[in-house]
């Protein structure tokens, strides 16, 4: 989820969801340990629980941006290796490192001795012509030996030539069922499912063969999706899904913060486009937010107005 999973984001997804582990987008080593920290690392303390993910390839580096990362107070550590960009692989990291398991046991070695948080990897099912059924295996075997208890699988496997990374979240065929017989295989570990989960309704079935799901591309285009998460999937029975509008007022107050720090508030008003999705108004929604955030000098008001606009399509009768 690069460029999308940033901290206006995460802050947004968290007014849905108390419970819900939220990921960051993935930062690179040289990232971490060359740019602009306070802004690459940095997030609102209402994100907790957040997991911090990482993408490279070399066992020291990582351990020193694990060590960077936790000055921060990230609540996980995870290694990527399950992207198939171009920009990713030209970079020897994300999922061309599934055909290199023993270098991705050292690096997260590595990780674990300079961390004091869980360190997790999330990975694709296999990589090109390899056979999904023994290279997942063999892979998660290594890795698991070298201390990480703890893979997000995305269910399919990923085309490093010939697919573009769009189609590689469409092409290759779904494999939920191959996820579920890794848990089956290596019952110690936590196995969550990523990968065409388009809600709860579709995911909750898979927690009867796995210990997580994880939302990507959902979330973000239908984010209220994550409002009954905390009921329906962490067992809170009496927790009430938050009303969209408290949602907003939220955003609102965390739009003043993120003001101050600088944040133009097309940012923090990015994620939310969806929120109102399906709903009356939803399109008077999206409207005002894509014309007026974009506007010299507009601010949190523009949520407030957007609002007001969802509110006054609401009000018409139908019919």
């Amino acid at each position: 989820m690069m460029d999308w999973t940033d901290r206006h984001c995460r802050v947004f997804h968290r007014a849905l969801s108390r419970r819900a582990l939220l990921y960051t987008e993935m930062l690179t080593t040289g990232a971490v340990l060359h740019g602009d920290r306070a802004r690459l690392l940095g997030f609102d303390p209402v994100e907790h629980p957040v997991a911090l993910q990482l993408g490279g390839s070399e066992p020291a580096a990582l351990a020193e941006a694990v060590r960077i990362a936790e000055g921060f107070g990230y609540d996980e550590i995870n290694l990527n290796v399950g992207c198939p960009s171009d920009r990713v692989q030209s970079g020897r990291f994300g999922a061309c490192l599934m055909a290199e398991p023993d270098l991705v046991a050292r690096c997260v070695e590595a990780m674990l001795r300079a961390a004091t948080v869980p360190v997790t990897v999330k990975s694709r099912i296999g990589i090109d012509d390899q056979d999904e059924e023994a290279a997942l295996s063999a892979f998660v075997g290594a890795v698991s030996r070298a201390g990480c208890d703890t893979f997000v699988v995305h269910a399919r496997k990923a085309w490093l030539r010939g697919l573009s990374p769009k189609e590689n979240r469409e092409i290759p065929p779904l494999r939920h069922e191959r996820v579920h017989r890794l848990k089956q295989e290596f019952p110690h570990l936590t196995v969550v499912l990523n990968g065409g989960l388009t809600g709860l309704p579709d995911a909750l079935p898979h927690l009867a063969h796995v210990d997580g799901v994880m939302f990507g591309r959902a979330a973000y285009q239908d984010p209220y999706l994550l409002a009954t998460v905390d009921r329906d999937v962490f067992g809170e029975a009496g927790a009430p899904a938050p009303e969209r509008e408290a949602v907003v007022d939220a955003m609102i107050a965390y739009a003043e913060r993120a003001r101050a720090r600088g944040a133009p508030i097309q940012a923090v008003a990015r994620p939310m486009i969806g929120l109102f999705r399906g709903r009356p108004g939803g399109r008077a929604w999206r409207r005002h937010l894509s014309e007026a955030a974009h506007r010299p000098g507009a601010g949190p008001e523009v949520l407030a107005d957007a609002l007001a606009r969802t509110r006054d399509r609401e009000a018409v009768p139908a019919g």
